[in-house]
């Protein structure tokens, strides 16, 4: 059952995140009618997702069949143990995360200059201290390379966000969730006692 409490509409926070995170999971009609996932990097960019490979291959022929995809990017934040809450009972352990899954139409990027503007985003992305030459669709120097590698743009038609950090909870039932992970002091608690603050207006009163 959805929990309206965690759902998160407002765009700006999904766009934050989307452009984050570097790494998700794409899904694909294969040709025997199973769905295929395959992990990859990606760039959000424009309001589009893009992601680079090669021109052959199971996930170019699935895109080129059955062009409609959805696309999943996520981000664990923090396991909480059952006994932050209870001393006995299993049923309180939870994780705190966000998600977004979008569906959409996949397409080929034909246009050498969207191309290479999406294989610099991607680079800006995944090597944001530079050392690299500039990938420009006029530049000689990589004309061949962005000519031959394939790009995929996904046009985002549907988008889900689920952010859980404990906004079906009143203060005095995440105090000792707070206090929990202040003594942990995992790598990402102390982000995660902030998003616990931070997403606690999304709190509806709803319990479903």
């Amino acid at each position: 059952m959805r929990r309206k409490e965690f759902a998160v509409d407002e765009q700006q926070e999904i766009d934050q995140f989307l452009g984050e995170m570097s790494f998700g999971i794409l899904a694909t009609v294969a040709e025997s009618g199973y769905p295929s996932a395959t992990p990859l990097n990606y760039v959000y960019t424009n309001g589009n997702i893009y992601f680079h490979g090669s021109r052959a291959g199971e996930k170019i022929a699935n895109l080129k069949a059955q062009p409609y995809v959805t696309f999943c990017v996520a981000k664990e934040y923090a396991i909480i143990p059952s006994y932050f809450t209870d001393p006995e009972l299993a049923c309180p352990a939870t994780a705190f995360f966000k998600s977004v899954v979008i569906a959409g139409r996949a397409s080929l990027v034909e246009d050498i200059t969207e191309k290479a503007a999406a294989l610099q985003a991607l680079m800006v992305k995944l090597q944001p201290e530079g050392g690299h030459k500039p990938i420009l669709a006029d530049d000689p120097a990589y004309r061949g390379n962005v000519k031959g590698v394939a790009v995929v743009r996904i046009d985002v038609e549907h988008l889900t966000a689920k952010f859980k950090f404990a906004q079906n909870k009143n203060e005095e039932e995440k105090a000792p969730i707070v206090e929990g992970l202040r003594e942990r002091g995992g790598e990402l608690d102390s982000e995660t006692i902030g998003l616990m603050q931070k997403y606690c207006p999304y709190h509806n009163g709803s319990s479903e």
